[in-house]
């Protein structure tokens, strides 16, 4: 009875995940640096492995202890806390990328880029026309974001469990032609990542997101999954909620992309 829980914390076990992840994250660093260097991928692709591992088991372990009650009222609040401050540091990363754009495009000369010459685009660079292949991209990721919030309501109001599965695989399917999309226009453009500042920034910030979109849905799809075997109430779905979080986010942010370096940015 001395040991008896009398508070609505979750007391974490010893857990060897926090060491497997930074151990896996440095060797991917390595890896990668190396790898930039001409000496191959395969540190890198070694500690993305782990990372990935790393990832199914203590996401896993979560998933478990939400099924066996530690998950209290104060848990989901700590849980929601956290994940607001994950997606607030997001926020900075894209707006790291964002404040390059800006700077380059309204201060095109400079120390750092004197072959710009005064002009934005630089001279010779060929942007995409953002009314045909990127704004049917937007349409697609905004409808992928309904079809998340559709889900989302099926679960909270209706508890329709088909119609939240339906829900979220349309979402999983859209953000997967996105991306398929994402790489058919990276595939036809008519500038670089390497020799100019456009190139540079907007491969970087478009290709940040797709990351994220790759992310995302992978997300949606677990969920999908763990709708389908039973999980989620009502009142309990603090997983599915940080997943529908998450694609707005990207949706928003692929919006700001769109009006900034694809209409405004093309000159």
């Amino acid at each position: 009875m001395a040991h008896a829980k009398n508070h609505d914390y979750h007391v974490l076990p010893p857990s060897i995940w926090p060491f497997i992840a930074s151990v896996s994250a440095f060797v991917m660093l390595t890896g990668g640096i190396l790898w930039m260097h001409d000496m191959g991928p395969w540190l890198f692709l070694i500690g993305l492995v782990g990372v990935l591992y790393v990832m199914f088991g203590w996401w896993s372990d979560v998933v478990k202890e939400s099924h066996a009650g530690d998950h209290t009222p104060v848990v989901v609040i700590g849980l929601r806390y956290g994940f607001i401050l994950f997606i607030m540091s997001e926020v900075m990363f894209f707006a790291a990328w964002f404040w390059s754009f800006f700077k380059h495009a309204l201060y095109p000369m400079g120390p750092q880029s004197p072959a710009i010459d005064g002009v934005f685009p630089p001279a010779g660079i060929e942007t995409f026309d953002p009314w045909h292949l990127p704004l049917i991209n937007t349409l697609i990721l905004l409808l992928s974001g309904c079809a998340a919030t559709w889900a989302h309501h099926a679960l909270v109001h209706e508890n329709n469990r088909k119609d939240v599965a339906q829900g979220l695989i349309i979402a999983v399917v859209l953000g997967m032609i996105f991306t398929v999309l994402q790489a058919y226009e990276y595939s036809h453009a008519a500038f670089g990542f390497a020799g100019n500042i456009y190139g540079a920034n907007f491969f970087m910030a478009t290709g940040f997101h797709g990351f994220h979109v790759v992310i995302g849905t992978i997300f949606l799809f677990i969920c999908f999954l763990r709708v389908r075997a039973g999980h989620f109430t009502p009142e309990r779905h603090v997983g599915f909620e940080a997943a529908a979080w998450y694609w707005h986010f990207v949706d928003v942010v692929w919006l700001f992309l769109f009006a900034a370096v694809y209409v405004w940015g093309q000159g």
